[in-house]
């Protein structure tokens, strides 16, 4: 059985999106392109309709790019213990209440028992400075945590 991932929606986003002019998120995204192109098959993918909502917002025509990329994709349900979760965790490990969705990914992430959560989002979940607030509220919960990675981490996998 190969590792699972959950893909945050920065992952599509990253996908589909046009070069930026930003060094930093440019090299981001040719890093997900490459993730995607060499590495994904290794890897049990997983979205759940949170990514597909988010997805949807936006220019139509990105939302369109990200939304057909994750056509087939298997989907995790949103369920209460995810959702308790997800709001232990916006308490438990400080986030800001703006970040509700991010720690509602982590949820569904560890309610599911996927082995690894792919995201850009360095803010709120690939945050050094979050992880162990995070771990420690999935744990307390009984849940055991997602690796919380980007694409460049997942590379050698």
């Amino acid at each position: 059985m190969k590792p699972s991932v959950y893909l945050e929606t920065t992952i599509p986003s990253y996908l589909t999106a046009r070069p930026s002019r930003d060094l930093v998120v440019a090299a981001n995204q040719s890093l997900t392109r490459e993730w995607w192109n060499d590495r994904r098959h290794k890897f049990d993918l997983f979205i759940s309709q949170l990514v597909l909502d988010e997805s949807a917002g936006g220019d139509a025509g990105a939302a369109k790019k990200r939304l057909k990329l994750l056509v087939g994709y298997q989907q995790l349900d949103i369920t209460e213990p995810c959702m308790r979760l997800g709001r232990a965790i916006l308490s438990g490990a400080k986030m800001p209440a703006t970040a509700a969705t991010d720690a509602l990914h982590v949820a569904i992430a560890a309610v599911h028992q996927m082995t690894y959560l792919l995201t850009w989002n360095c803010a709120h979940i690939a945050n050094a400075s979050m992880r162990t607030g995070i771990e420690s509220v999935c744990e307390a919960a009984g849940f055991r945590p997602p690796v919380i990675c980007t694409p460049l981490e997942l590379m050698e996998a």
